[in-house]
């Protein structure tokens, strides 16, 4: 082959040294996001660890010693990769485990090098060592995920797939050699051809931990556009995109859909007398009551000002309704301390199907709100149906 196995590892030490920077540069902007500070750390260890295996050739005073140092870096390389995908996944890190991982690698690298020096056994407890560390974090990403991440889990999942059988293969093959030396310093295709295919494989999931990264700054910009900065609730655009998915999924299953529109009763008067931070108070306290209220198949979203929107897959106007006077009692029961006042604040509720009305949802809003303003009409504090509404319209 036209590279040696020192070739391999300065092009392998750069290649780190780079993706060490970049994910560096990219923590500093991304703050937020956990795991990306453990890939920086994991690119620059592995880094060392080969330039250490560089500067020191098997006839250099003390390579033992830098074999075990550079071996127990890139241990603690693959370590923080997997620390920072658990990080990244929001998942718990079982240290007992990657400290056993560290504390075999150390010691038989030790053994192997310095105590009872042998190159060959050196090199197939750490692939077979390698192979167990690669599989686990292959297993952490090879999940179910949101469609809009599940390719770069995969990719990267995959990568890992590929340096573990690649380390497997390793093994076996050294375990089946015949050649009479093995080392980091002896250029047999057994040596070179490893090293450059994983030094490939490391770019790889280098790559596919950045694609990871870029795929959750892209569904957390979503996120924000989507939501309602003050109440963590849908936004009027989401709720609107969500209805007109729910139409046509309505339209295929034959499915109802209702919807409630909420107001909260006298806001501009709670405005006026305790101030707007006494109304933003309210406005948490209505999203947070009536997301507890709500199925998970269901959504909810501040629509405008203090009026809310919720759409029920699969409900009809008179489920809508019950539902409706649990949420309203329990905004009535609720009261809002503001320093030494004591507030009680109520809401009124209009609700309406697409059995009455069609699955258009300006349509179904439309309906909602008449019955809404009926409520207003007749005191606030109370539920009204579109179909009601309409009943004693005509009587």
């Amino acid at each position: 082959m036209g590279l040696d196995v020192r070739t391999v590892m300065v092009m392998f030490s750069m290649m780190a040294f780079m993706f060490f920077c970049l994910f560096e540069l990219a923590g500093l902007r991304v703050g937020a996001i956990r795991g990306v500070r453990q890939w920086a750390i994991a690119s620059l260890l592995m880094c060392l660890g080969f330039s250490l295996a560089y500067f020191y050739g098997q006839t250099t005073p003390g390579h033992e010693w830098a074999a075990v140092i550079g071996l127990t870096l890139f241990a603690l390389g693959t370590c923080l990769q997997l620390t920072g995908i658990l990080a990244f996944k929001k998942r718990p890190v079982s240290w007992s485990i990657l400290i056993l991982f560290i504390v075999m690698t150390i010691c038989q690298a030790i053994w192997f090098s310095v105590i009872d020096p042998d190159t060959r056994m050196r090199a197939i407890v750490n692939s077979l060592l390698f192979f167990s560390v690669y599989i686990v974090c292959a297993r952490a990403l090879l999940i179910n995920v949101e469609a809009s991440q599940k390719l770069a889990y995969w990719y990267t999942g995959a990568s890992f797939v590929a340096l573990a059988l690649l380390m497997l293969a390793r093994a076996i093959a050294l375990l089946l050699s015949t050649d009479a030396e093995i080392g980091l310093h002896v250029n047999t295709s057994i040596n070179t051809l490893p090293f450059l295919i994983a030094a490939l494989l490391e770019f790889s999931v280098a790559f596919g931990f950045l694609l990871m990264l870029n795929h959750r700054l892209i569904a957390d910009v979503y996120q924000m556009a989507s939501r309602d900065a003050l109440t963590g609730t849908l936004n009027r655009r989401r709720i609107e995109e969500d209805a007109l998915r729910l139409r046509a999924r309505c339209m295929r299953t034959g499915e109802t859909l209702a919807i409630m529109m909420i107001d909260i009763d006298f806001f501009k008067t709670i405005n006026d007398r305790y101030g707007h931070p006494a109304g933003d108070k309210v406005l948490c306290s209505l999203a947070e009551i009536a997301q507890n209220s709500i199925r998970p198949d269901d959504y909810f979203a501040r629509y405008g000002g203090e009026e809310f929107c919720m759409l029920l897959t699969a409900t009809t106007e008179k489920e809508a309704f019950e539902l409706a006077e649990r949420l309203r009692l329990a905004f009535s029961e609720f009261t809002l301390t503001l320093g030494k006042d004591r507030i009680n604040v109520t809401v009124s509720i209009g609700v309406a199907d697409s059995n009455d009305i069609g699955l258009v949802f300006e349509d179904l809003v439309t309906a909602a709100d008449q019955a809404l303003y009926r409520a207003k009409q007749k005191g606030r504090n109370q539920v009204v149906t579109y179909s009601s509404m309409r009943a004693n319209d005509t009587l």
